[in-house]
C-alpha cells in the first residue's frame, strides 16, 4: 500500500516551492522511525538469511516481511532527504516508489504469513514437502513484482507533479491511484479476517479433542486461550495501524489539512516498527539463532523441525 510524506499544505495540494514549506516535528518524527524500523529489520533481515537452518516457508516469509519493512525506512530516510537537503524531482519519485512497493509488499507478505499459518494448519501431514516450497517462493515472486510494478507507476508518469488537482493526501501520488492501493489494503484485511476466524475455529477444535482424551486438563484450555488471544492481538495491531490511513487515503483528498496526514501516517510506521517484534523476535529459532550469534558458547544444532505456527 502507498506511503509517502505529504507535501505540508494547509489548504490546497498544489504544486509549491521548497521555501514555501516548513519542517515539522511530524517531519523529523517520521525520519527518525525510518531509521529505526532500517536497524531493526536489518538484524532479523540478516539472521534469517545467514542461518541454513531457517529455510522453512515461514522463515522465507518473515524474511519477506523484514526486507520489505527495511525498504521502507529506507523509502523514509530517502524521501527526507529529497526534501530537505538534496531536492530533485527524480529523487522524490524514487523514493516515494520505493515506499509504496516496500510497503505494498509488506502487507503482501502478512497476509502470506496468515495464510502459511492456515495452511501448516489444515495440511500438517505434507505442509513440510518441496512442493510447499516452491510454492511459498512463487507466491513471493508474484507478489513482489505486482509491488515493484505499483511502486513504477508515479516515476512512469501517473503522479501529480505538476497537475495539483489530481493530488491525493500523499503527494506525488494521484487519488486514483492512492484509492486503489487502500482499496488493495482493505480487501487484504478482509481476507486475513476470514482465515484468522478460520484458524481459530482449527486450534478450538484440536484442543477440544485434546482435552476430551486428557480429562480437560485445565492447562490445555489456558494453551488454547492464549494462542486464541495472539491472533487476535496480530490481527488487530494490523487493522488499527493500517485503517486510519486506507480510511482517510479513500475520503480525503489533497485539500485537506497536513496534520491529519501525518496523524494517519505515524501508526503505518509503527506497524513497520512492530512487525520484527511481533513475527520474528518472538520465534524460538529466530532467538535461538540471535543467542548463537551474540554468544558462540551455544551448540549450533539445527532443527529439522522448524516450523511451528504458534511461534509466528
Amino acid at each position: 500500500l502507498a506511503f509517502a510524506l505529504p507535501s505540508i499544505s494547509t489548504s490546497t495540494c498544489s504544486v509549491q516551492t521548497r521555501n514555501a514549506t516548513v519542517m515539522t516535528p511530524w517531519d523529523v518524527a517520521l525520519c527518525v522511525s525510518g531509521a529505526l524500523i532500517c536497524c531493526e529489520n536489518a538484524i532479523v533481515v540478516a539472521t534469517i538469511f545467514s542461518s541454513p537452518s531457517l529455510r522453512a516457508p515461514m522463515f522465507l516469509l518473515i524474511g519477506s516481511l523484514a526486507w520489505a519493512d527495511f525498504l521502507a525506512g529506507v523509502g523514509l530516510l530517502l524521501h527526507f532527504l529529497s526534501r530537505w537537503c538534496v531536492y530533485s524531482e527524480a529523487l522524490e519519485l524514487g523514493s516515494v516508489g520505493l515506499l509504496v512497493s516496500a510497503l505494498s509488499a509488506s502487507v503482501f507478505s502478512l497476509l502470506g504469513i496468515t495464510l502459511d499459518r492456515f495452511l501448516s494448519l489444515h495440511r500438517a501431514l505434507t505442509y513440510g514437502s518441496r512442493r510447499t516450497h516452491t510454492q511459498t517462493r512463487c507466491a513471493l515472486a508474484i507478489g513482489w513484482t505486482l509491488a515493484g510494478l505499483q511502486g513504477a507507476l508515479p516515476a512512469m508518469g501517473w503522479n501529480c507533479l505538476h497537475d495539483g488537482e489530481s493530488c491525493s493526501v500523499l503527494r506525488p501520488l494521484t487519488r486514483v491511484h492512492l484509492a486503489t492501493l487502500c482499496g488493495g489494503f482493505l480487501l487484504t484485511l478482509a481476507l486475513m479476517l476470514q482465515l484468522n476466524a478460520r484458524i481459530c475455529r482449527v486450534v478450538l477444535r484440536h484442543s477440544h479433542q485434546i482435552a476430551l482424551q486428557r480429562h480437560m486438563l485445565p492447562s490445555a484450555r489456558r494453551h488454547t486461550r492464549r494462542r486464541v488471544h495472539t491472533l487476535t492481538l496480530i490481527l488487530a495491531t494490523f487493522a488499527s495501524c493500517w485503517m486510519p490511513f486506507a480510511l482517510y487515503g479513500l475520503l480525503a483528498d489533497g485539500s485537506s489539512p497536513a496534520l491529519y496526514t501525518y496523524a494517519t501516517l505515524v501508526p503505518v510506521t509503527g506497524n513497520s516498527l512492530l512487525n520484527p517484534l511481533i513475527y520474528a523476535y518472538r520465534n524460538t529459532h529466530i532467538q535461538r539463532v540471535l543467542r548463537q550469534a551474540c554468544c558462540c558458547c551455544l551448540p549450533n544444532t539445527p532443527n529439522k523441525n522448524t516450523h511451528t505456527p504458534s511461534d509466528v
